[in-house]
């Protein structure tokens, strides 16, 4: 019959399997969309069709909506490759198509249960798909017809609905169970079966005949009336949805042939970017993340993107770099659209561009606001944020290394999209871009390489611009980063050529980094005192208690703003830190070229020095904790040749090692501290004479008698000349100038040190204090070792 109605058309049937068997596969409603166009593409290029050759879908019950998802689908930018479809179809029949929902599914629960019972398994997926509950068909609704009302595209639609009510009950449930449920209902009502502003026509049969005609019928006459004028009427459909408003694309990049990876952030911003993903409102999304992480080559991607999908869709991007790059963008995109007076001396460009890209008529556009990172900028004085446009057909796409204002222009955490450094896979793709195979033959260096860089895109970038321009292989380059600190920061302030970047914003990482300390400094100068003292510190697990009291409330917003860049992150546990070691590295040479890393450094020692206890077994977690970052702070202050670092934080970390049975780094810390000691104090100060005796005890924990000897010999000798015989400290160095002897196996001359150290112990601190104690423990040990002897 039908093919009687339109002669001269192709006919094809599809198929696919909705029953509910228990061999039946677990499906969504985007499976089957998807496997559909899939076949539909792969049948139009067999029978070697054009792909946009007009086509008019008849769809019965569940199978319109398999229809309207694939043309959503299709619509989206994540369906590019199958976009042809919505300009090819030029109109859909639905036939019974449940768009609000079912009560059948109630009586297929039922059938699922009995077979559960059965120790059998039925298909669930589908059912719920049609709960109105879910709100599934709702979503699925709503974007199909945003999608039939975008400006310049038309496609006519036409519903049919059942005039009879079906006995359900009997046809899919046991009979042991067909009395339980509802005699008569209609399946798909004539409220669920129509689509509001379309034309819509009853067929007097039950839902199961509505796609079943007998020759003649009234019911197929309607249908077939449907269908010729549908198709009838497919040259004129084509003609209106080619008038079409014209499209704008002004992007000041060409699209990066080398961008890779980034899957997930793309599709999370394809679903929410494209004007038609939010009815009735402009939305607004944010790419946040640190500088170089790579979010303007994430942006510069979906607006490529969206400008192959979305033919009807305009595509403007601003810079917020400063006041007058985004007024320069504006009146670029003013001048596009030929917005009356923009060109004129003393127009307001901003706000004219906002009135224009606010009016229906100008159709759907994206806006892409890129280096959204001053709050001054945006929300100050001259506020730019106040000439964002709003349009029920727009969208706008930020990219800030801010994350608190961020929310401000979003104004939810939901819409804000977190960009972090690339995995492993997509950064040696990325290195590989512009590299020789040989460059790279080393596979460990390449890893190390990629673990140096924090497998940040930026850096990535530079380093491979460098390597490629000199020849030299990622071996060689690693060990340049390795040489030193300051090789490396030179390495990481090359410029390089990129024409994927602004040229008034300089490329290298180092210098990348420099925009937002100078952000920070300005507008939160305790987060910038903060960053500078984290660039001494271990970058790892660095406790909050460390960083110099401000009082609570400062203090939660000063760590807020450095996450807010995300300069820091926070671990699990609370309070407590990461800081990536590029930027401590870049932070510690600005310091150093701005002459104020010396004196940051003593700071930051100092600090450490009063909060770092006295390491004993009782505190040992505090000082076990604080030991990592207390170590690298004083590798760096070695290079600084600052005398006013303080010496007792080195005796502290000494005893620390000690404590540890770390003895070479101990007696590391206690040369150091005693070589300072005598530089500030003095060779007879008793903190001199204190490290001298700890140096001594550390020597002999290894072993070195003979140097210790030496050592408590001569802290005994000035101790007796500067705090007198009969100072405790005095007999605390003849206790141990005799231990030292009875290692060496010099039983004589430590038993008569041991009896003089006991009998003054005994006339200064009694015969009951424990250093007394301890020192008749020594003397009978003594004794012993030298009767075995």
């Amino acid at each position: 019959m039908l093919p009687a109605t339109v002669p001269n058309a192709r006919i094809f049937t599809y198929n696919w399997r909705a029953e509910f068997s228990k061999d039946a596969v677990e499906l969504t409603l985007r499976d089957h969309a998807e496997a559909f166009l899939l076949d539909f593409r792969a049948l139009r290029e067999a029978k070697r069709e054009p792909l946009r050759r007009p086509v008019v879908f008849i769809a019965s019950c569940f199978g319109g909506l398999v229809v309207i998802k694939a043309l959503t689908i299709a619509a989206s930018a994540a369906g590019k490759e199958y976009s042809f479809l919505r300009y090819a179809t030029v109109g859909v029949a639905f036939l019974g198509t449940p768009f609000k929902g079912t009560p059948a599914e109630r009586l297929a629960q039922w059938l699922v249960a009995y077979e559960g019972f059965m120790g059998e398994q039925a298909s669930t997926t589908l059912i719920k798909d049609l709960k109105k509950s879910t709100g599934v068909l709702n979503d699925l609704v709503s974007q199909f017809m945003r999608e039939t009302h975008q400006p310049g595209y038309y496609l006519p639609l036409h519903c049919f609905y059942e005039m009879q009510s079906t006995n359900l009950s009997k046809k899919i449930l046991p009979e042991c169970l067909a009395n339980l449920a509802p005699k008569k209902e209609f399946l798909v009502n004539q409220e669920s079966a129509c689509l509001h502003g379309w034309g819509d026509t009853p067929l007097d049969c039950g839902h199961v005949m509505m796609n079943k005609f007998a020759p003649g019928t009234e019911n197929f006459r309607r249908v077939a009336s449907i269908i010729r004028m549908l198709v009838s009427e497919s040259n004129e459909t084509l003609k209106q949805r080619n008038v079409r408003q014209k499209r704008h694309f002004i992007v000041p990049f060409g699209r990066n042939m080398d961008f890779v990876g980034r899957k997930p952030i793309l599709g999370q911003l394809l679903e929410r970017v494209p004007p038609s993903a939010m009815e009735g409102d402009c939305q607004r999304t944010a790419i946040e993340g640190l500088g170089g992480v790579g979010k303007t080559q994430i942006a510069l991607e979906i607006a490529f993107r969206i400008g192959d999908a979305l033919p009807d869709c305009s595509v403007f991007w601003v810079p917020a770099v400063d006041a007058t790059s985004f007024e320069n963008a504006y009146r670029a995109i003013g001048q596009q659209l030929s917005v009356p007076g923009i060109d004129e001396e003393k127009a307001d460009v901003k706000a004219l561009v906002k009135a224009a890209l606010s009016r229906q008529s100008t159709g759907s556009w994206l806006l892409i606001i890129d280096n959204a990172d001053d709050t001054n900028l945006l929300f100050g004085n001259n506020a730019l944020a106040d000439y964002l446009p709003f349009s029920r057909q727009g969208s706008i796409l930020f990219t800030t290394r801010n994350h608190e204002l961020g929310v401000s222009l979003v104004e939810s955490e939901s819409y804000i999209i977190p960009v972090e450094e690339m995995s492993r896979d997509e950064a040696l793709k990325l290195l590989q871009q512009k590299l020789k195979a040989g460059q790279m033959s080393d596979t460990r260096s390449n890893e190390a390489l990629l673990e140096f860089l924090a497998d940040l895109p930026l850096a990535i970038r530079q380093a491979s611009a460098y390597m490629a321009k000199k020849q030299i292989s990622t071996t060689q380059y690693l060990e340049l980063c390795n040489s030193s600190d300051e090789d490396m920061i030179e390495l990481l302030s090359k410029d390089f050529e990129d024409r994927h970047r602004y040229k008034s914003i300089q490329n290298p990482i180092a210098k990348t980094w420099l925009i937002s300390f100078r952000h920070i400094s300005d507008h939160d100068p305790l987060a910038a005192d903060y960053l500078r003292f984290m660039c001494f510190l271990a970058g790892k697990d660095i406790p909050q208690s460390l960083l110099p009291p401000a009082g609570r409330l400062k203090t939660v917003e000063a760590i807020g703003t450095l996450k807010a860049y995300a300069f820091i992150s926070e671990r699990k546990e609370s309070d407590t830190y990461d800081i990536h070691r590029l930027v401590q590295i870049s932070m510690l040479s600005w310091l150093a070229q701005k002459g104020e890393r010396g004196e940051w450094a003593t700071n930051v020692l100092q600090r450490l020095d009063d909060i770092y206890p006295s390491p004993e077994h009782e505190n040992r977690e505090e000082w076990i904790r604080y030991l990592p970052h207390t170590q690298h702070a004083l590798q760096l202050w070695k290079r600084t040749d600052d005398e006013k670092a303080t010496p007792g934080l080195l005796s502290k970390v000494g005893k620390s090692f000690h404590n540890l049975g770390k003895y070479e780094e101990a007696e590391q810390m206690y040369r150091q501290a005693l070589q300072l000691y005598q530089k500030v104090l003095g060779k007879e100060h008793p903190s001199t004479l204190g490290s001298m005796n700890n140096l001594a005890l550390v020597l002999d924990s290894q072993g070195k008698y003979e140097e210790a000897e030496q050592m408590h010999r001569q802290a005994l000798q000035l101790r007796e000349k500067v705090l007198g015989k009969e100072h405790p400290s005095t007999l605390g160095s003849m206790n141990n100038l005799a231990l030292v002897l009875d290692s060496q196996g010099k039983y004589e001359e430590a038993e008569q040190m041991h009896r003089q150290a006991l009998q003054l112990y005994q006339k200064v601190l009694g015969k009951e204090h424990p250093s007394t104690l301890r020192s008749k423990n020594n003397l009978a040990a003594c004794l012993r070792a030298k009767t075995k002897g």
